[in-house]
């Protein structure tokens, strides 16, 4: 009985030591997806996170993006503001998205006018604009509720932000020096946002973070 009894407990003991090796394994393997799959994500993202619909109707989420180790630029756009016509029917900013966009920076033109005030687009006025306009913007991005520009405090059209790939906001402000609505003027004004993109893209401190953003104030509820 004696001999019979140690014997019971040392197959249970075996079983339950294989039970505990099995569990391991699975869980080193879910670790290893998991590492595999947050694979150069921002660890601590010191700008805010979020998700908007585009206007392909897919839905577009910053850390998802900043996954694939890309800087962000976000511009706030009201199409009707005779400070956004300054840049896009010169075609500067058109021409700023495709230099960027080819280089592999997500660059996301967001719209927070509220329903019924000037600027607001719905997915389908937000996919005609982007042909009407021939903009290179990696997607049109809807804030009809305003949540994401007043969380990100975007006070005017246009407001650009630039995100490095570990979710640190390295500018924000002004597209360039000069507050005029004159398209004339941009060829002799310093771009804030080309100064940032090119330092931060290459490893260097941004000179000038912020700076006062000018436009038309962004139509919130």
């Amino acid at each position: 009985m004696k001999v019979t009894t140690k014997l019971a407990s040392a197959v249970v003991f075996m079983f339950t030591l294989q039970a505990y090796a099995a569990k391991d394994s699975a869980k080193i393997a879910k670790d290893k997806t998991m590492n595999e799959a947050t694979k150069g994500a921002p660890t601590s993202m010191s700008t805010p996170d979020f998700s908007l619909q585009g206007h392909d109707g897919k839905t577009y989420k910053l850390s998802e993006v900043l996954v694939e180790g890309k800087h962000v630029v976000l511009e706030w756009f009201n199409n009707d503001c005779p400070y956004v016509k300054k840049h896009y029917d010169s075609g500067n900013m058109q021409k700023l998205q495709k230099e960027y966009t080819d280089k592999g920076v997500k660059w996301f033109t967001i719209v927070s006018s509220a329903q019924g005030k000037q600027g607001y687009m719905d997915v389908k006025a937000a996919a005609q604009n982007k042909m009407d306009r021939k903009q290179n913007a990696t997607a049109i991005l809807l804030d009809p509720t305003g949540e994401v520009g007043k969380l990100y405090g975007a006070k005017t059209t246009p407001h650009m932000f630039v995100i490095s790939p570990k979710g640190d906001q390295v500018y924000s402000g002004a597209i360039d020096s000069d507050s005029s609505y004159r398209p004339e003027a941009i060829a002799k004004s310093k771009n804030y946002v080309v100064a940032a993109l090119e330092a931060s893209m290459n490893g260097k401190k941004v000179e000038k973070p912020t700076t006062k953003p000018y436009g038309c104030g962004v139509k919130y509820n």
